[in-house]
């Protein structure tokens, strides 16, 4: 067997446990041990286990994951996600549509404290679900909206996929947050304008609450200045070279534990259980880190990212209609993955290809430019069917919505999602200015 018709076996076989509902830790654990163990030998294969695991794993950058995954629970525990909600509807709730802008603006706000998606949409669902009900929005518009909302989790900085995705590529995870903050207002913005015109065809679908007083929006924002103090000197002082990312997620973390006994009333039982939160999570992460490390070794050792890379060369295709590709074949695994694993599968296959192309820009440019891009179309595969996490979670939150509604209700945002895609390929200024105006 050649060497490419080996990595298409391979696939082909992860696809298989998938399909039989095997963890993709998993599947790609045994794929990869398997492959690698026919292709390279056994004994290879133990001394690669046994070095490549320590080494991985021992890396002090990566100690930066389980801090912005506790800085989340932290958040989740301090009530930041009602303050932040109850902001957002004393400004938009009066208007048609307003509480599922104000839970998309929500959504956005939280991202911005918590990095994961399904901790966003789960977490803003709990707030926003009993208000929309309150004032008779449809389910597919309440549902579909904080699905979509969730998303801006893992693109709005802090980011664990910005994380892996900047540890994966060598690539300034300071210089990714500040690429991704201007696509994560426009995808936040180009949400609510799709509720906007949602509801301006069907009025019943999201009605308007009551107008808040002068005094309560004042109210609403004082309880959201200490989230955006945290935020802000999370990112600035990342970007500003005051402390590492590392020692920056250990100050958000702080900073969230601080609010969390302060104003959340945190004792001993909710730390506990932010620690065993953040203990799940981080172990999922990290199994499916390995996962993708093993699968992706036994890939390299059939050298099917080189043949690959070597018959995209050949071919002739311009770098565009290279990217195309690659962006056209997310949308297709998001339908069927979840978005870490996708990402920590494909991008020691694809960034090396999009890196040596010609897009007029320079390496770092263009790897910070794809890696927003790619965490983007990632992003669509939460909300896309049949698989869709964040539409599960909320919908699963909301049992009286049928689950074909919710992901008719998430139909305007990934519209709205292919839009913003459409730009931010055209416009690579939009992810690189910041990050431009402030080196």
């Amino acid at each position: 067997m050649t060497g490419i018709a080996a990595g298409l076996t391979g696939f082909a076989v992860l696809l298989a446990l998938m399909a039989i509902r095997i963890p993709i830790a998993v599947a790609m654990l045994a794929t990869g041990i398997a492959g690698y163990g026919l292709v390279s030998g056994w004994m290879p294969l133990m001394a690669f286990l046994k070095t490549n695991t320590y080494y991985q794993f021992s890396t002090y950058s990566l100690s930066v994951i389980p801090l912005f995954v506790l800085m989340g629970e932290f958040a989740t525990h301090a009530g930041m996600s009602r303050a932040l909600y109850r902001a957002a509807a004393a400004f938009l709730g009066h208007r048609r549509g307003g509480l599922a802008m104000a839970s998309i603006g929500g959504c956005a706000a939280f991202g911005a404290i918590c990095g994961s998606s399904l901790a966003t949409a789960a977490t803003m669902g709990q707030v926003a679900l009993p208000e929309m009900r309150r004032y008779n929005y449809s389910g597919a518009l309440a549902t579909g909206s904080l699905a979509a909302g969730g998303t801006l989790g893992i693109l709005i900085p802090p980011s664990v996929i910005l994380v892996l995705y900047a540890l994966m590529t060598e690539q300034s995870i300071a210089k990714m947050f500040v690429a991704a903050m201007i696509p994560g207002i426009i995808a936040a913005l180009g949400y609510m304008l799709a509720v906007a015109v949602y509801v301006r065809l069907n009025p019943a679908a999201g009605p308007a609450a009551e107008r808040s007083s002068r005094a309560e929006r004042l109210a609403s924002l004082k309880e959201t200045w200490s989230i955006i103090l945290i935020f802000g000197l999370v990112i600035v002082g990342m970007y500003r070279g005051w402390f590492t990312p590392t020692e920056g997620a250990a100050v958000g973390a702080f900073g969230t534990f601080v609010l969390a006994v302060l104003h959340g009333g945190l004792r001993l039982p909710g730390l506990v259980e932010c620690l065993m939160g953040t203990a799940r999570t981080s172990a999922m992460i990290f199994l499916i880190m390995l996962g993708a490390e093993m699968f992706n070794a036994f890939l390299s050792a059939t050298q099917t990212p080189m043949l690959a890379s070597q018959m995209i060369v050949e071919a002739g295709l311009s770098p565009m209609m290279v990217l195309l590709a690659i962006l056209l074949l997310y949308m297709a695994m998001g339908c069927v993955m979840d978005s870490m694993s996708m990402l920590l599968l494909t991008i020691p296959i694809f960034y090396p290809i999009v890196a040596g192309l010609d897009f007029g820009m320079s390496r770092e440019d263009t790897l910070i430019w794809f890696g927003i891009l790619a965490v983007v179309v990632v992003e669509v595969g939460l909300i896309t069917p049949p698989v869709g996490m964040n539409v599960f979670v909320i919908n699963g939150m909301a049992r009286d919505v049928p689950m074909w509604e919710s992901f008719k209700g998430v139909t305007p945002f990934l519209i709205s999602d292919v839009l913003r895609i459409v730009l931010l390929i055209l416009f690579p200024v939009i992810s690189l200015g910041l990050v431009r105006a402030l080196s």
